[in-house]
């Protein structure tokens, strides 16, 4: 009974794992799912001790892998920029695909935040009383907004599925909403560049930290800019990654070589573009921006360890430059193996860089009998992130389960049938 009913939510000429394996994949996520509710609930009730945040490292875990999933998010947004605006119609076989991703990580990030500020019933005060002197306003509406964009997206994914198409009333509103898609794309768009923006811009305005303060254009530093940048190359390429791996999960292609082709060629560009203004605005830094604020900036990295040179080598080297190549040179990203890696790549590059201006900015002193502040979040922050992981890979999973995430997978499994 449960697996026929299983079955007519499953789109027509695609092949699904059984019922019951779905169920054995998806347990440990529920488990997990469990336990972060859990952590939650303690830190909703009890509050923030129950964190090794304080006064002085006031931004921990949830905030550095908030920066990082809305960066990764990035891949929805631009997708649908290209997609309905640049026309790159190939792209069209993963848009669905970008959407969910989007959805996925712009939640997590709003129902983290939510925990991180300790009193989600007043959530309403940000925008009835909104600071308008602070980018985390424009951060707090930009980022709302865009989510209600991405549940909008969302829809018509959801009702295309065969269960709800034989409702007239539901194929017209579908259609309806499919044709002003444009619309969405562009709001999406003009949203995601702001947010994404200020997110930077915050640190980058930071006066009374110099390792993270920037000069730049107008009233935006030049974090601003790099965070707009970073985030469009590394969209498309989390995209790429993504897809690869639901393909290695499911042992199904889900789409065309020409898709991979392209996603690898558009984030290598952007990373390249990255990396130069990159290295111009740390260059910047080091001989201008620091010392006239009385930090030589060799003085950020005496401390070794976690926050020595090599941080800097990593970000813009070895996880920048390296993987633009990689994904630049039409012979090496014809190999897949290798345009993954270098997806991969530029995935951890700016999730370190989030860590950089999050982690290591708190961390460094700024007076002279400052010492350097360590960090290692509770079990609770890791279990609450733990959550939105969770969360995240149970509405992927059913999302592909029943809806249709990838419109090339039938196509695929034909032609592969034939053979």
């Amino acid at each position: 009974m449960v697996e026929r009913l299983d079955e007519a939510w499953i789109a027509r000429g695609v092949r699904r794992a059984p019922f019951g394996r779905f169920l054995l994949w998806a347990a440990p996520w529920a488990a997990l799912l469990a336990l972060g509710a859990y952590a939650i609930f303690l830190c909703l009730r009890g509050g923030l001790f129950h964190t090794n945040m304080d006064n002085r490292y006031v931004f921990g875990l949830w905030i550095f892998l908030d920066l990082a999933v809305i960066a990764l998010g990035a891949g929805a947004f631009f997708t649908g920029f290209l997609l309905y605006v640049l026309k790159k119609t190939e792209l069209k076989a993963v848009i669905n695909s970008a959407v969910v991703i989007g959805l996925v990580c712009y939640s997590g990030a709003v129902l983290i935040l939510a925990v991180d500020v300790g009193q989600p019933l007043r959530a309403w005060f940000t925008f009835y009383h909104p600071n308008v002197h602070s980018m985390l306003t424009e951060v707090t509406f930009c980022i709302t907004c865009y989510l209600t964009v991405l549940l909008i997206e969302y829809v018509p994914i959801f009702l295309k599925n065969r269960r709800l198409k034989w409702k007239p009333s539901m194929l017209v509103f579908e259609y309806n909403l499919h044709k002003v898609m444009v619309v969405f794309a562009l709001i999406g768009t003009l949203l995601s560049f702001f947010h994404q923006g200020s997110l930077g811009g915050l640190f980058g305005v930071l006066r009374g930290r110099p390792f993270a303060f920037r000069e730049g254009f107008l009233i935006w530093p030049s974090t601003f800019f790099l965070f707009v940048l970073s985030a469009m190359a590394v969209g498309p390429s989390f995209v790429a990654l993504t897809t690869w791996l639901a393909e290695k999960a499911t042992r199904r292609r889900l789409v065309k070589d020409e898709v991979y082709q392209t996603l690898g060629r558009i984030s290598g560009k952007l990373l390249l573009a990255y990396v130069f203004f990159k290295c111009l605005d740390t260059m910047l830094w080091i001989n201008q921006t620091a010392p006239e604020r009385g930090f030589p900036a060799h003085r950020f990295y005496e401390y070794g360890g976690a926050f020595g040179t090599w941080i800097l080598f990593t970000e813009i080297a070895l996880l920048g430059l390296i993987p633009a190549l990689l994904l630049l040179k039409p012979e090496w990203r014809a190999r897949r193996g290798l345009l993954i890696t270098g997806a991969a790549m530029a995935c951890l590059g700016v999730t370190l860089n989030r860590f950089v201006f999050t982690i290591q900015t708190l961390a460094l002193p700024t007076m002279p009998f400052d010492r350097l502040l360590l960090y290692w979040p509770s079990w609770q922050e890791f279990a609450a992130f733990g959550f939105v992981v969770a969360y995240g890979m149970l509405v992927y999973s059913f999302s592909y389960r029943y809806l249709t995430l990838f419109p090339q997978e039938r196509e695929l499994a034909m032609t592969e049938a034939r053979r």
